[in-house]
Order: structure tokens, then C-alpha cells, then sequence
């Protein structure tokens, strides 16, 4: 089989800066050492492509950054990790997408951020002939654009012979999910997480609610769920691939390295288990230290870990 993966990351692309470990705020004009300061290309678009580059894709990165510093910088993260940034559009008169994030001693992080750029992608921006090449097309964040808008593009990238996936970034709501419901019966993958998934749907068990987005169309949904791993839903069936046990540092970027991950074992042949254990491997991984692109680690490193490493559970 041919294992090549020509891959297009569209959609967020955001500049994070990471500070950690940070317990609590200082008021007022006060200080805080902190250990760590980190800056990194992230976003399900930008961090995804940064990990699927990792893990021995061919990926283009394809969305909407300023032409400001912020956005220079952004670039120039993404092609030292081997993204082709040729595809990004540049707007003079918006800022481009950034977020800074303290990360508790929990790993968790609170978020400060500016939508900039992200915000002004669509249609009338993506690259036809290079989704047309394309192997694997991902978007991430598709409420940016809306259904409609990025029902087109994937329409046109499966029509091309693309596998298609997808991820949200807002926080499940109903109201959020018609507004992206035109694009879902164009999605061979959704990946979600399970806050989303019962947010969206109203379900009350989590196989439940991404059984409720299958029958809206969706070929096959891999939501995460944290620490626990991840649960794989289509129209047949369902199974739940368990999470690995690492101390974590940072969850930034997780689900996006899950899937990179996911995505990635699909192309190389493997079923869905298969691909959700690289999935989980590569987020354990990425989950050991501050942002997206913590770990430098190639395909066989993941896999080693993933075959050295015990399961949570």
C-alpha cells in the first residue's frame, strides 16, 4: 500500500505563548517568576500540521495569518518543523491569531485570546489545485467559516479522491451545531471531544451523542475524553482505545496531536484502532511538556512509546 500522505491542514492558525508553571495571577501590577516561556505554532490547523509533519507527512498549511510580526513568526515556526506555509493567505488590515495561556501545575490552562485572521477565511481563499493533490484534507475549526462555506471545500476535496476530517474549537452547543451541520455530511472523520459531542447533542451518554452526529452524516466520529482516552463511533459500531499513563505537564495541543495521530494511522493502513493508538501515543507525548510542538519525536519514536508505555485504566 501506498503510504504516502499528502496532507492540507486548513482552517485555525494561532500563535501560542505558553508561561508555566503558573498557580495564580498576581494582582494589580505584580510579578511571578515562572520556569518557562514558550512560543509555538498551534491551532487545529497550525498545531495539527506541525505533528502530521512530525509523524512523516507531506503537509501544507492553509489559512489566514496577518502581516504582522505575530504572523511572521507564526510562519517561520511552522516551515522549522517542515510545514509548507505557501498556502497562507496574509491580510494587511487584521492581526493575526494568538493566544497566551498560563498552564496550572494541573496541566490545565485558562486562555486569553484574539480570533484575528481566523476569522476571515473561506471559499473564496482555498487553494483548489493543491486540494484537488491532496491526499488528506483537515480543517480545523469549521464554525469560523460556517457549514455552508466549509461544506464547499470538503465537497470539492472528496470529490478529488481527499479523505476529510474535521475538528471544533468552541465549546459544544446546539445552536453552534446546526450552524456547522451543512459540512458534516461531507466529513469522513469528526473529532470532537466528549464536552462537545454531549454539549451539541443534548445526549446524556457520550457513543450516544456521536451516534446522533453519524445519523447527521458524519462517516465516523473518534471523540477524546481527556485522561481516558478516546471512544470511536460510525453506523456499526463502537469501541473505546484507553489513554496512556504519563505525567502531564501541558494539554495544549492534545487533541490536535491526537489527530495527527489518528489521521496519520489511517493513512498508513491501519484500522481504527490501530490509528487511535498512534493518536494517543502522539498526545501522551505532546502532553509531557509546554505547547503543540513539545517532544521531538518521529513516527517510530511514537511508536515505541506506544508499545513501551502502559495504559491508563
Amino acid at each position: 500500500m501506498n503510504d504516502e500522505m499528502r496532507a492540507i491542514a486548513m482552517g485555525v492558525h494561532v500563535l501560542d505563548v505558553l508561561v508555566g508553571p503558573v498557580e495564580t495571577i498576581p494582582e494589580g501590577q505584580g510579578g511571578e517568576l515562572v520556569e518557562q516561556i514558550r512560543i509555538t505554532a498551534a491551532g487545529s490547523g497550525g498545531g495539527g500540521a506541525v505533528v502530521l509533519a512530525e509523524l512523516g507527512a507531506t503537509v501544507q498549511s492553509a489559512g489566514a495569518i496577518g502581516t504582522d510580526a505575530v504572523g511572521r513568526m507564526l510562519a517561520e515556526l511552522l516551515e522549522r518543523d517542515g510545514v509548507d506555509t505557501s498556502l497562507l493567505v496574509k491580510r494587511d488590515d487584521v492581526q493575526t491569531s494568538a493566544s497566551v495561556l498560563p498552564i496550572r501545575p494541573t496541566g490545565e490552562r485558562p486562555a486569553f485570546h484574539v480570533v484575528g485572521a481566523n476569522a476571515t477565511y473561506g471559499p473564496d481563499d482555498a487553494p483548489w489545485d493543491a486540494i484537488a493533490a491532496a491526499t488528506h484534507l483537515h480543517l480545523g475549526g469549521p464554525e469560523f467559516m460556517g457549514g455552508e462555506a466549509a461544506g464547499q471545500i470538503l465537497a470539492r476535496a472528496r470529490e478529488g479522491g481527499a479523505v476529510t476530517s474535521a475538528d471544533i474549537l468552541a465549546p459544544g452547543d446546539p445552536g453552534l451545531l446546526e450552524w456547522v451541520g451543512p459540512a458534516l455530511p461531507h466529513l469522513d472523520y469528526l473529532l470532537p471531544n466528549d464536552e462537545q459531542v454531549l454539549g451539541f447533542t443534548g445526549a446524556s451518554d457520550l457513543v450516544e451523542g456521536c451516534r446522533a452526529l453519524v445519523e447527521r452524516g458524519v462517516g465516523c466520529v473518534a471523540a477524546t475524553r481527556g485522561g481516558e482516552g478516546v471512544v470511536i463511533v460510525d453506523a456499526d459500531e463502537d469501541e473505546a482505545v484507553p489513554a496512556f499513563e504519563v505525567d502531564v505537564v501541558d494539554t495544549t495541543g492534545c487533541g490536535d496531536a491526537f489527530s495527527a495521530g489518528f489521521l496519520r494511522g489511517l493513512s498508513l493502513g491501519r484500522d481504527r484502532r490501530g490509528a487511535a493508538d498512534l493518536g494517543c501515543a502522539t498526545a501522551a507525548l505532546v502532553a509531557q511538556g509546554l505547547g503543540t510542538d513539545h517532544g521531538d519525536f518521529d513516527l517510530a519514536a511514537v511508536e515505541r512509546f506506544a508499545a513501551e508505555t502502559p495504559r491508563r485504566g
